[in-house]
């Protein structure tokens, strides 16, 4: 049995943040990884040569201590991409952000004139009350909008209706943006929308590359980051954890320590605790939904497909929901220049079709939907892989935040132990945030008192939020 000061569940970017903050200051943590590699949903993988990411991650933050640490473990190696993402919807592309000529020519000026009488009425006699998505959605952008472009592919993404899915999650993606700006911006070439940026930094080699940094750093200092390990069980004396039963190799091991961060899925985290939490707390975990999602990387014998980072799908007729390019994020992604790299995404259920069909039969479905949309021709395919991410997305249903209070009450109690990431705080972060609330939980544990509870509280990507508790304060540049 080992003793140690600081353990740390998870090696995506909040705990290895975490982690990296410790070891710059003489504390040595354990990080436990379930996976084969570190970055958590924000790792590279890789397939014959070719790199790809778990989805796309761009490398943009208003938050100055987070692209301090960027710069610090990767310095030079970043390079700038231009951003161009497009929205497929009827067999045409759409500019995003809109572009008044594309649009118009796109959906012609009937279904234009259309769109803004519903916008006009929207602003005239809006919903008076925006607690579910279509409520939000159709009050800023009109109804005949809202179902032209954000009822179908956010359907697709979560499974779900649009009147189930909670209005702070459109609050959190896509605030700041409205019809008016998209119009000003599209008529007169402005852009200030805060989640629309024209550039952003991406390691040469794919996220990965900054994780696997991170890594080698911890362990350079005197940390440990162990991979293939899973958490089977949590022990707590009281209010205090005490220490952490896992599985590596089909061995068990055992870890007591002080200090405890945890960025698994929160619903598994008290779970696994010994003595177990209060029924309620059982029940309420039980009650937490992720959203899955599963990647078919096809390589293509194309040297050039399509100009975009990548393609939002909106259209109802194919299951695919969203494309990556990935030779447009790096070259270097790519070891043959002549080929291409697509990333076909598709959001599911563990357990439903999609997540069952067989690697063989997802690699001909995502051919076909390439074709049929002609972006590709079928028979340039020539390979493909699937990677299946369970745990996602964090899903924002009607009784997310009832659930999620009681378990965040519940862990409140427990003195030695800070959630933190994605999933372990159910939260709809970023990679930027995620980090954040791993930097702020090892300046907790160094003597800081910081509610990470705080971080994103404003639910925007780019917008300027406050971590205050007492006189603790972000610099103004992160506010």
């Amino acid at each position: 049995m080992q003793n140690n000061s600081t353990i740390i569940i998870g090696a995506g970017p909040a705990g290895l943040t975490a982690a990296y903050e410790l070891v710059k200051h003489g504390i040595k943590p354990i990080v436990l990884e379930k996976g084969d590699k570190v970055g958590g949903i924000s790792r590279t993988e890789t397939y014959k040569g070719y790199l790809f990411d778990i989805g796309g991650h761009r490398f943009f933050t208003k938050v100055e201590e987070v692209q301090q640490l960027w710069y610090e473990v990767l310095g030079d190696e970043f390079i700038k991409v231009p951003r161009l993402s497009r929205i497929y919807y009827r067999g045409r592309f759409f500019n995003y952000p809109l572009s008044a000529f594309n649009t118009l020519s796109n959906l012609g000026i009937v279904e234009s004139c259309l769109i803004l009488l519903s916008y006009l009425k929207a602003k005239w006699r809006p919903s008076p009350v925006e607690d579910n998505f279509e409520q939000w959605v159709s009050n800023r952008f009109g109804e005949r909008l809202y179902k032209t472009f954000f009822k179908t592919y956010t359907e697709k993404v979560w499974g779900i209706p649009c009147t189930e899915i909670q209005a702070e999650w459109a609050a959190q993606r896509i605030k700041g943006l409205s019809l008016k700006t998209a119009i000003i911006n599209a008529l007169f070439g402005s852009n200030n929308t805060k989640t629309l940026i024209k550039e952003f930094e991406y390691p040469v080699l794919g996220p990965g590359m900054m994780w696997q940094r991170f890594k080698e750093v911890v362990e350079e200092k005197g940390g440990e980051v162990h991979l293939n390990t899973k958490v089977l069980r949590i022990e707590r004396e009281g209010n205090r954890i005490k220490k952490v039963i896992a599985e590596r190799d089909n061995n068990l091991i055992q870890l007591t320590g002080e200090n405890f961060i945890s960025s698994m899925p929160v619903t598994a985290l008290v779970q696994r605790f010994d003595p177990p939490p209060p029924k309620e707390v059982l029940e309420a975990s039980r009650g937490l939904k992720y959203r899955d999602f599963l990647i078919v990387a096809l390589v293509v014998n194309r040297k050039d497909l399509f100009p975009d980072n990548w393609i939002y799908i909106h259209s109802p007729n194919v299951k695919v929901g969203r494309i990556q390019n990935f030779k447009n994020w790096s070259a270097a992604m790519v070891p043959e220049q002549n080929k291409t790299c697509l990333g076909m995404e598709y959001f599911c259920h563990a357990g439903d079709g999609l997540w069952t069909m067989s690697d063989a039969d997802l690699i001909k479905l995502a051919t076909r939907e390439l074709d049929s949309l002609g972006l590709a021709n079928a028979g340039d395919v020539e390979d493909g892989t699937i990677i299946r991410q369970p745990k996602a997305y964090p899903v924002y249903d009607q009784d997310y935040r009832k659930h999620l209070q009681v378990i965040q009450d519940y862990l409140a109690t427990i003195e030695n132990l800070q959630t933190v990431g994605r999933n372990g705080m159910h939260r709809y972060n970023n990679q930027d945030h995620s980090m954040l609330t791993g930097l702020l939980a090892a300046k907790n544990i160094m003597g800081e008192d910081r509610d990470l509870w705080e971080v994103n509280t404003e639910r925007s990507y780019h917008e300027e939020f406050t971590v205050n508790k007492g006189k603790n304060t972000l610099p103004a540049s992160a506010k």
